[in-house]
């Protein structure tokens, strides 16, 4: 072939070099136009309508190990609910463990932002015990599950019991998590807040946290999880290589900060993935995730 053909052909061939580089991500109708499995029962822990739990029962006999899940969608009940966990609720249901699959009051919600998202998760929590016998559930080993806010979420009931005395969320005797997995989560607050490129903005982190107050002067103290390690919990955060919601910057961030205060937390980046596939049952980055639950629940 001559040059010249060549140099005509120059562009093309860079346009294809760069789309097989690019991977196919999933989107969110890929996943939410599947047909949705549904919960065993549902549990109320208040009189909202967002305040409420789908329980995911194996149909084998016997105490049950359970995953804690909470669902994402930038603390906002208008962006997500917990329906968005149910396809891997269902397969965790089909792999013979229970999930406690909790939902809580956004920041768009009566009573959202602070306390309340953050009482509601904890209550919803609690509410686990509470239920365990009526379930066969064993609490001997709870997993928590949280995707994108919900990450953040799922770290910050495992930290509880590190909650000032002082705050308006501390409670005596919180559920006692053991291991946390957070699938593109938001661990800290502070970096979220300073980070215009993550896919939630900034401005849903003040509506979260509220403003400071003579009661509350510090917002970050007892909602931002780095303020409160070590956890003394094993964390796995499960990143996506090419999830363009959540900069891999907040995930290494938090494990530099966690393994500094001496906490077991590990940061899994895989490959050709993005936000999507993170809650997606046949990806790689939720095989990741059922690898490191079954190890955590010891089976």
């Amino acid at each position: 072939m001559k040059l010249k053909h060549l140099a005509l052909l120059a562009p093309v061939l860079l346009g294809l070099a760069a789309m097989s580089e690019t991977p196919s991500l999933l989107t969110w109708p890929d996943l939410t136009s599947r047909s949705r499995p549904t919960a065993d029962a549902t549990v109320s822990y208040g009189r909202d309508p967002y305040q409420k739990v789908d329980v995911w029962l194996p149909k084998t006999p016997g105490e049950h190990p359970v995953v804690l899940m909470v669902h994402g969608g930038c603390w906002t009940t208008s962006i997500a609910d917990r329906t968005l966990m149910n396809w891997i609720a269902s397969d965790l249901r089909g792999r013979g463990i229970a999930v406690w699959n909790i939902d809580y009051r956004g920041v768009d919600r009566p009573g959202g932002g602070y306390p309340g998202t953050f009482s509601d998760a904890a209550q919803a929590a609690d509410a686990l015990a509470a239920n365990a016998a009526r379930y066969d559930l064993d609490l001997r080993h709870v997993v928590a599950v949280g995707h994108s806010a919900g990450g953040h979420l799922a770290l910050w009931l495992a930290a509880r019991p590190k909650l000032p005395s002082g705050s308006a969320l501390h409670a005596d005797h919180p559920l006692k998590i053991g291991h946390v997995i957070s699938l593109g989560g938001l661990p800290d607050l502070e970096a979220t807040a300073a980070s215009p490129d993550n896919g939630c903005g900034t401005e849903v982190v003040a509506a979260l946290i509220g403003p400071a107050t003579p009661a509350h002067p510090d917002v970050y103290a007892d909602t931002s999880v780095p303020r409160l390690l070590p956890l003394g919990v094993p964390v796995d955060l499960i990143n996506g290589e090419n999830d363009r919601i959540i900069p891999m910057r907040l995930g290494t961030g938090y494990i530099d900060q966690a393994t500094k205060a001496g906490d077991a937390a590990v940061l899994h980046r895989i490959d050709k993935t993005g936000h999507v596939e993170l809650i997606a049952p046949e990806t790689a980055a939720w095989s990741r995730a059922v690898e490191r639950i079954e190890a955590a629940l010891k089976r």
